[in-house]
């Protein structure tokens, strides 16, 4: 997902959940630093290293391939944009291979229900994080956190489903590496990584190798991934969106304590009910980026003004505050969040028998991360 559903559509399942103006905005800031916490960027204002929840395309670059390189990508990616659904699915095959399917992501897995249950009670910058990865496990479905070119590849065959005066009619996309091209919503031609028949290629990680679809709202397409062997997969994004907004709605009143207890497969459709054809309306709108019309829709909500993202504020809040301070200021909680979550994950696939993300780093309850807060690894 993008900015347009992380930070305005997360601004807006929280209102809508019951939490106050500057509540939603604290939740949906730190749903959305999700996709900006680089180790790059933890250097820079001297925070620490393993709190860092994404890699920027330039540090992939120049990641190493070797085993522990794979472990560290693995933990990040699998931890907040891929969380895998089922770490003991039955499949056959070697362990290897095993091991990559078992990190598929979906939604309504065991570890979506941990990742929400270990927000709770804890800050809105955990909050917000469990937000992103419980929204990531709808748009990224089908693909895993991990280099796999036997999970992750695509081929000729794949297809956006579209209507041509009422008839469904498949449209072949085309893939190009052309970043500067960019994507051309018309004529089908669509930014991917490049072909690489490495197993463990960076380029083979996630969905790189489709592209910005699985994070556009309004697509829906098919194609044929080798994991499955071979056969057709439908991908219904806004179908799947409205089901993630409802699920995220239901989450957060749960972490707002109005619920006793976090289900999965369960959505609060009744209270997102009143706003349904607004909701689809959005999603099904053909647009790269709807960040407008969520921003028009929660400031309608809530009557306030929607903030664009500010990368800058965390980094400054942190820098400013004294060594003391930095633990109770919002970033210092993002990180003591999203290095609990991280530890999670890890010690949830190194316990299943899979090896991928390396040994396990179970930290345990974020309370135990005390005497390791603001400190540079």
């Amino acid at each position: 997902m993008q900015e347009d559903f992380h930070y305005y559509a997360t601004y807006c399942a929280a209102y809508i959940a019951g939490f106050s103006h500057e509540e939603s905005l604290a939740i949906c800031y730190s749903a959305q630093f999700v996709d900006n916490c680089s180790e790059t960027l933890l250097e820079k204002i001297r925070a620490p290293r393993d709190a860092a929840t994404t890699q920027l395309q330039l540090e992939l670059m120049d990641a190493r391939t070797d085993l522990l390189a794979r472990h560290a990508i693995t933990r990040i990616w699998s931890s907040f944009h891929f969380l895998p659904r089922d770490l003991f699915a039955p499949v056959k095959g070697g362990k290897m291979y095993c091991s990559k399917y078992r990190l598929i992501c979906g939604p309504n897995g065991d570890l979506l229900k941990e990742t929400v249950e270990l927000a709770r009670g804890k800050s809105l910058q955990a909050v917000g994080i469990a937000m992103h990865v419980l929204a990531d496990t709808w748009a990224h479905m089908y693909f895993a956190g991990t280099p796999s070119l036997v999970i992750n590849n695509i081929d000729a065959h794949f297809f956006e489903m579209r209507e041509a005066d009422g008839v469904p009619v498949r449209r072949k996309i085309r893939f190009h590496r052309n970043i500067a091209a960019g994507d051309d919503l018309e004529t089908g031609a669509m930014i991917g990584t490049p072909a690489q028949m490495d197993e463990n290629s960076v380029f083979n990680l996630g969905h790189g190798r489709a592209g910005h679809l699985p994070d556009y709202s309004f697509a829906r397409y098919v194609y044929m991934p080798a994991w499955n062997g071979y056969q057709e997969v439908f991908k219904d994004n806004p179908s799947d969106y409205y089901h993630a907004f409802c699920q995220m709605v239901y989450a957060l009143r749960f972490l707002r304590g109005e619920l006793k207890e976090f289900r999965t497969e369960t959505y609060d459709f009744e209270r997102v009910q009143p706003y349904e054809e607004e909701i689809r309306t959005i999603l099904n709108r053909r647009q790269p980026n709807a960040c407008a019309d969520w921003k028009a829709f929660g400031e309608k909500l809530s009557g306030e003004t929607i903030g664009a993202f500010d990368i800058e504020a965390y980094q400054k809040e942190y820098k400013e505050a004294g060594e003391e301070e930095k633990p109770r200021t919002a970033p210092g909680m993002f990180f003591d969040a999203a290095r609990a979550q991280k530890s999670m994950v890890t010690d949830r696939i190194f316990s299943s028998g899979n090896l991928l993300a390396g040994l396990s780093i179970r930290i345990g309850d974020i309370g135990s991360l005390k005497d390791l807060r603001g400190k540079k690894k």
